[in-house]
């Protein structure tokens, strides 16, 4: 085997991997967020305003969002309703629309989030330390070659 097919063989097992790491991953957010009616991308939203000092217009919502300005509006609208995150006009700019996350929404994000790590902690107890470390390790060394 070359090692281009051998790299090949190992991006789809890893592909294969993902796939259902993921999907656990996100089947235990969505178990949380279903009982507050919040999407995944919703759930994404919040941790996006959390992580700012300040609020983030429309545009830049929509930006790390990925979506148009409109299904963005519809994700905030909805976070919005459900008292997660608040909408206001910029001060020097009232046509500008800001949008912040509200106490109700850090909450969840902080719950959601102590809920991730704990999964995370329960995996990792089938690792050793050597083990751990190195997953930690290599996590670290991908994570500036994502996008976000």
């Amino acid at each position: 085997m070359t090692t281009e097919s051998k790299k090949r063989a190992d991006a789809e097992r890893l592909a294969d991997l993902f796939t259902v790491l993921q999907r656990s991953f996100v089947l235990n957010l969505s178990k949380e967020l279903s009982r507050g009616n919040v999407s995944y991308p919703q759930y994404m939203l919040l941790c996006f305003l959390l992580q700012e000092p300040e609020p983030l217009t429309m545009t830049a919502v929509a930006d790390r969002m990925r979506h148009t300005t409109a299904a963005a509006t519809g994700i905030v609208d909805r976070l919005e309703k459900l008292g997660f995150a608040k909408r206001g006009n910029a001060p020097k700019d009232r046509r500008k629309i800001l949008v912040h996350i509200t106490p109700k929404g850090q909450e969840l994000v902080e719950k959601v989030r102590n809920d991730m790590v704990n999964n995370i902690v329960r995996l990792m107890g089938h690792l050793d330390p050597v083990e751990q470390a190195t997953w930690l390790s290599i996590y670290e060394k991908i994570y500036p070659h994502c996008p976000r």
